[in-house]
């Protein structure tokens, strides 16, 4: 059942998704990351940038679950000490994309979000984020790695992860009433 705020209040879009869910038991090597960049752990409290992040990363494909999620259940996740909210940087300060390690579950680790924000796809960093996570899941002694996607996602997506060593488990579908307020510009009822 889901909680109450994830029920839409006002008017809401249904979308039919189609959710692929991956995993990997193999490492990868940590990455260079380009000259100028950097990737941060950021500590409690980290909520604005984190909400910051999750929208522009995430806006243009429905990343909506965690936005109307009360601050409280949010921190719970973010502020955990075993979640790993990673952030990479550009030297002058501004946030290139950011991931969310889960390793909540021992050895089982998820990969809760991950992306880029708009200005730095197409410059080799979401290859070098993304094996950044692998690495880090890995180190800290993860039997297996856990992440998925769905058809609302950037297009890429799946054959990015795939590319990384992450293999199809399997693919169900959904079906979403996201609210109104959610749904990218170009998924808009006309």
């Amino acid at each position: 059942m889901l909680p109450a705020w994830l029920h839409p209040q006002g008017s809401s879009t249904r979308f039919e998704v189609g959710v692929t869910f991956l995993e990997t038991r193999a490492s990868r090597p940590a990455p260079v990351l380009p000259e100028g960049v950097s990737l941060e752990r950021v500590l409690p409290p980290a909520l604005p940038l984190y909400r910051k992040l999750y929208r522009e990363v995430g806006e243009a494909y429905c990343w909506w679950m965690r936005r109307p999620m009360p601050d409280e259940k949010l921190a719970e996740i973010v502020h955990d000490p075993d979640v790993y909210f990673m952030v990479l940087w550009q030297a002058d300060g501004t946030p290139l994309g950011f991931y969310e390690l889960d390793l909540r579950e021992g050895g089982d680790a998820n990969l809760a979000y991950f992306g880029l924000l708009p200005a730095a796809i197409g410059h080799g960093l979401g290859r070098a984020l993304l094996d950044s996570a692998i690495s880090q899941a890995f180190t800290a002694g993860c039997w297996r790695l856990r992440v998925n996607t769905c058809t609302l996602d950037h297009p890429r997506a799946l054959t990015n992860y795939q590319k990384c060593g992450f293999v199809i488990q399997y693919v169900v579908q959904e079906i979403w009433n996201v609210p109104d307020e959610y749904v990218p510009a170009e998924l808009r009822r006309l």
